[in-house]
């Protein structure tokens, strides 16, 4: 084999243009896929980190209320079961964050923004400090009690400059109406789309607002070390907290054959419906039946997709669902991650790996067409050397596997500088600064593009071009194996 090996070098040496070409095309297709793999594995993590820092926490905990009129109202009054969840749980207090938050109408002089506002501890939240960046304003102007910070995409819709007072619309958690009035404080630097996401003021007036205590709030978010521990850190916090308060549980993934009846279930009150709307347009005797027929159907379909819940859905999204379902005394919590929030996103990344490796397929189906053909070229080319070598004792294997040897240290060529290339363009567009104001700063790493690379999907992705480049070489390999000496020495090629 060793043999075979340095005969393979000797040839694809021998033909250096060729080898180029072809290698390059492989080198292309690997540098395009590892490119996409490279940006999907950071896309959730940014997505992740920014939003982490938006809402300041990995895992949360949310409490829901029942009113005596059965609406659900988020709020946490006592925290005490959460805090000693937290401590048996083993996840850090240090970096905890209490927040209220509103949707919110902002209006001055005429002009109005909707506005997320969260009501946060302003002077306690050294993590908010840390991260917040003032264009305008100061920390100085948030001593004031109705103090507010707008970003600046939101200041410049309602023209506003730092000392206006604006004026509040929202609704209390028992949704009655309500207005205040803020002073804007500071203008933070933008975050282009997700700037209403960018609005902070003092927890006690926006509790004031909400009609809730100075002291209670509506969601806990703590930060932990890794945020790739958040999923761990939450299951371990999950059944802390049941065992000292009630819990929100998701049921179980719908199965393949639930999801099948469901399908089949909506076909039957699909086809209940027309025959329910042709009875009753011919006038037919059953029509009052066919309809009543057609809204059983239809209450069957929609019951049992229901309970597989839309794949639309974050799980978050679903989560927060069950407190419009399901009835209880006192306070129930609700535990998840920032991923739980960023569902849809891990989603998207898996489209996107998926995406990949189609692309990587087809770029190879069109590769493979000139492999095949080349190396059909090259039999050809070295049918009088193919019969000197079966003459002087090589075997027919040893011929096809000389073939293979060229491909497949074509295709490992190509993988290393198409690996090598798309490393050395990561490296270069991470190094220009998008800034944060950005439409997509929310996808950015420090204002700059970030990429990882997953080693699963890199072997993946050179296991599949091994395994196409050896099946373009395969038949012209087999060809030159069966050449038979004495007539492979006569060709006048």
């Amino acid at each position: 084999m060793y043999t075979l090996a340095k005969i393979a070098f000797r040839n694809l040496n021998r033909q250096k243009k060729r080898s180029f070409l072809l290698g390059g095309a492989i080198a292309f297709g690997i540098f395009i896929v590892t490119l996409i793999n490279g940006f999907a594995g950071a896309f959730q993590a940014n997505v992740a980190g920014n939003m982490a820092q938006l809402f300041a926490g990995h895992v949360f905990v949310e409490g829901s209320e029942k009113t005596a009129k059965g609406k659900a109202i988020d709020i946490i009054r006592d925290d005490a079961p959460v805090m000693a969840a937290f401590a048996a749980a083993g996840i850090s207090t240090e970096y905890v964050a209490k927040r209220s938050y509103a949707n919110a109408t902002l209006v001055f002089e005429g002009k109005k923004a909707t506005q997320n506002i969260y009501g946060a501890d302003l002077e306690g939240e050294r993590f908010l400090k840390d991260r917040l960046l003032f264009k305008e304003g100061s920390w100085e102007n948030l001593r004031d009690e109705r103090a507010l910070v707008l970003s600046e995409g939101v200041a410049k819709k309602l023209k506003v400059e730092v000392g206006d007072r604006l004026l509040v619309q929202l609704k209390t958690v028992t949704g009655q109406n309500n207005v205040g009035e803020f002073v804007l404080a500071g203008i933070s630097q933008d975050m282009g789309l997700f700037s209403s996401m960018l609005a902070y003021a003092h927890r006690a007036y926006v509790n004031e607002l909400l009609d809730i205590g100075p002291d209670e709030y509506q969601m806990l978010g703590a930060l932990v070390d890794d945020l790739t521990k958040a999923e761990l850190r939450a299951k371990a916090l999950q059944p802390a907290l049941a065992a000292r308060a009630p819990v929100f549980e998701l049921p179980p993934a719908a199965t393949r054959a639930e999801k099948a009846a469901a399908a089949k279930l909506a076909k039957e009150a699909k086809a209940a419906r027309k025959k329910a709307d042709e009875s009753k347009a011919a006038g037919a005797a059953t029509a009052e039946a066919d309809d009543d027929a057609a809204d059983d159907a239809e209450e069957a379909a929609a019951a049992a997709k229901s309970a597989n819940g839309s794949p639309m859905q974050s799980r978050y999204q679903k989560l927060y669902k069950l407190a419009k379902k399901e009835t209880w005394e006192g306070t129930k919590y609700r535990v998840f991650t920032i991923n739980d929030l960023l569902s849809q996103i891990e989603d998207l990344v898996k489209v996107l790996n998926i995406a990949s490796v189609y692309i990587l397929a087809v770029l190879f189906v069109i590769i493979m067409v000139g492999i095949t053909n080349t190396f059909r070229m090259i039999m050809y080319e070295r049918i009088k050397e193919i019969g000197t070598m079966r003459a002087v004792g090589m075997q027919r294997p040893a011929v096809r596997n000389l073939f293979l040897l060229e491909a497949g240290f074509l295709a490992v060529a190509g993988t290393l500088a198409g690996w090598a290339l798309s490393a050395i363009a990561m490296a270069i567009i991470s190094i220009f600064d998008f800034g944060t104001s950005t439409v997509f700063a929310l996808l950015l790493k420090n204002g700059h593009l970030s990429f990882a690379v997953q080693a699963p999907h890199a072997i993946g992705g050179f296991l599949l071009v091994l395994v196409l480049t050896l099946l373009a070489a395969a038949l012209p390999a087999r060809k030159a194996s069966r050449l038979e000496p004495a007539a492979a020495l006569r060709t006048s090629m």
